[in-house]
């Protein structure tokens, strides 16, 4: 440990190090999403009810795998808990390439032009073991993504105090923004140049050299990550101020020594009903616009996801949706101009941020125009949902204790789970149902009309997730210490 008077500053390069972490975590998240339509559908006779099962089991083991994750942490430790996290999904994104292999001789079948000029049963065959085979691949990625958010949580508790954590949290968390712009920019066009020189179809390679960033990250961590008393990068006067707080948490911890509250009896409050329920309404729009943008922008403006068009509009999405930034200070303002109670404060923020995606009920129309008004509606309908988030994760925190928090914020990753599972399975059968039967609603016809019913549901899901945590806990009532 150095010793020098002067504080050390080493906290923050860990910091940077979970960013770097997020950041990767959302790139390997999206490559499937920005590449199924334009490269691999056509070499797997892939429907949209394909991709949809592919990312809908993708999404139950991610919320399952939550549930979890944080006990694997604290029984490995953060620093091996963090590489066998970030190990198994990065193989299982490097995985997905071997998925074409794979069918290939799962099928007899001698190369890639044969699966793609296969027809009738054959093709079928083609769709449906390719369709296991990345949903295996999806499997192992949703796994070990489930505990990149505990693993940076509880490194954050240990490298930094109290009054610093949500400071060091919003850095960290900015990774899964900037992968999210970062991932329409390069990854089609990485996709589009291994194809045109040769390299598959050029979507495997996509997967390998995003997938391949998650080992680079680890063999960092290896040589860099201790815990702050061991790190020679650490000297007493960096490690006094993260342990500040340590008096104030085992007086904290003396106080209430009861830490596990049964499941049976969390489950019985109207509280953990009303934020479950709302969740559960309103968490699968972001995962439909995360999912599903780029096949959006793909079938209904003619752009390939690599096309500069394409990624640009994707690029502005994410961009628009840095707004949420914005959003967690407006319960603050709310009370200090009416001294209200922060959950009140927060219920009239949310109801905000519910209106605003109102907006996408007529973004699709306005697609007809130019595809930059679905494109900046949709922007704001994400910064909204940000907000959204960021507000009902804080209510949490309003109506339950600490002690029962991780256990909360559990349950509630679950219940965002099974909207994601449900949006997106849905929209992929749907859109195909739209698309063979001509489906006609509103003036639009086929896919036209199966994106804009969608599209209607992710408007005015917010008004009612609001509805629904208004009715269960109309005015502030905490849960207290002594009824759990």
């Amino acid at each position: 440990m150095i010793q020098t008077n002067k504080k050390t500053s080493f906290r923050w390069t860990i910091c940077a190090l979970l960013f770097a972490a997020t950041t990767v975590n959302y790139l390997d998240r999206q490559v499937l999403s920005l590449t199924w339509k334009d490269f691999i559908a056509p070499e797997f006779h892939w429907t949209n009810a394909d991709y949809g099962n592919i990312a809908a089991v993708f999404s139950i083991i991610y919320a399952i795998a939550n549930l979890l994750s944080g006990r694997f942490i604290d029984w490995m430790g953060t620093r091996k808990g963090y590489l066998w996290a970030i190990g198994v999904w990065s193989a299982g994104a490097c995985a997905h390439a071997l998925c074409g292999i794979a069918t290939q001789w799962s099928l007899d079948l001698h190369g890639t032009e044969e699966m793609i000029k296969a027809t009738g049963t054959v093709a079928t065959m083609v769709a449906t073991v390719s369709t296991y085979f990345f949903i295996a691949a999806r499997v192992i990625l949703g796994v070990g993504e489930a505990g990149n958010f505990p693993a940076a949580v509880k490194v954050t508790a240990e490298y930094f105090p109290m009054k610093d954590r949500a400071y060091a949290t919003s850095i960290f968390n900015a990774g899964a923004t900037v992968g999210a712009l970062a991932a329409p920019l390069c990854i089609p066009s990485l996709a589009h140049y291994f194809k045109t020189i040769g390299w598959g179809n050029g979507w495997e390679m996509a997967f390998i050299l995003v997938g391949a960033l998650g080992f680079v990250w680890m063999g960092v961590w290896m040589f860099v990550y201790k815990k702050p008393e061991e790190s020679k990068h650490v000297n007493e006067a960096e490690l006094a101020y993260i342990n500040q707080d340590t008096a104030v948490a085992k007086t904290a911890n003396a106080e209430h020594p009861k830490d596990k509250v049964p499941l049976s009896k969390i489950f019985s409050l109207r509280q953990t009903w009303a934020i479950f329920l709302t969740k559960l309404v309103t968490d699968g729009v972001w995962w439909f616009f995360l999912f599903w943008i780029p096949a959006y922008v793909s079938d209904i403006h003619n752009l390939p996801s690599h096309h500069p068009v394409a990624m640009m509009l994707v690029f502005v999405i994410y961009t628009i949706t840095l707004l949420s930034i914005f959003g967690g200070k407006l319960p603050t303002i709310i009370v200090n101009r009416t001294g209200q109670n922060a959950y009140d404060a927060r219920l009239k923020a949310m109801l905000v941020f519910a209106v605003i995606p109102l907006l996408v009920l007529v973004s699709h129309p306005l697609g007809a125009i130019s595809y930059w008004f679905p494109i900046v509606i949709i922007g704001l309908a994400g910064a909204a949902h940000q907000s959204w988030s960021a507000n009902l994760f804080s209510v949490c925190s309003d109506l339950f204790p600490k002690r029962m928090l991780g256990t909360i914020t559990g349950i509630n990753g679950l219940a965002g789970g099974i909207s994601s599972f449900a949006i997106n399975k849905f929209s992929g059968h749907f859109l195909d149902y739209a698309d063979a039967s001509k489906l006609q609603f509103m003036g639009f016809e086929g896919k036209d009309s199966g994106y804009f019913v969608i599209l209607c549901y992710c408007a005015v899901a917010y008004i009612v997730g609001w509805a629904i945590l208004k009715a269960f806990v109309p005015k502030y009532n905490p849960i207290e210490n002594e009824t759990v």
